[in-house]
């Protein structure tokens, strides 16, 4: 039977159960807490206090992780959650719509790189044999280094 504390009965969870409950390390917690991804509290003690919907947001957190989002998109989707409630059914659907398009997004620029990746010698022309096609007198270069062509946008 599993010990209850306290501070969970007052749906508070320190830093090592929102941790072990959620399956990412504690070190992962503090790094989403330092991106304003969750929000903690001191208590009397001076030990971070989480509340109980952190277990949900971490959740998100790493569903959008394995989607391949960057932490500012993910930010800005919990950002827009309610504060001081556990996410629901209805705010997931919210932010799923919202990731969609940026996934179908992603997806098509990948789609692009794969397509043109065999003649890509990474050097920003595509290739040795379509340089002065693509980009006659190297007119990239004032734009930086880097594979421009790949990414148009």
């Amino acid at each position: 039977m599993k010990k209850i504390n306290a501070g969970e009965l007052n749906g508070e969870l320190g830093v090592g159960e929102v941790a072990e409950r959620s399956g990412v390390a504690v070190s992962a917690i503090h790094f989403y807490e330092a991106k304003g991804l969750l929000t903690s509290w001191r208590n009397a003690g001076n030990q971070r206090r989480y509340p109980r919907e952190a277990l949900r947001r971490v959740s998100i957190i790493k569903v959008a992780q394995r989607l391949g989002l960057p932490l500012g998109s993910i930010k800005a989707a919990l950002d827009s959650l309610p504060k001081g409630r556990t996410p629901t059914d209805q705010d997931w659907r919210k932010l799923s719509i919202r990731w969609q398009s940026e996934l179908d997004e992603r997806i098509t620029k990948l789609t692009r790189l794969r397509e043109q990746l065999t003649g890509c010698i990474g050097c920003g022309c595509l290739s040795m044999k379509q340089c002065p096609l693509r980009n006659p007198g190297d007119e990239l270069a004032e734009q930086g280094p880097g594979p421009r062509l790949l990414d148009p946008s």
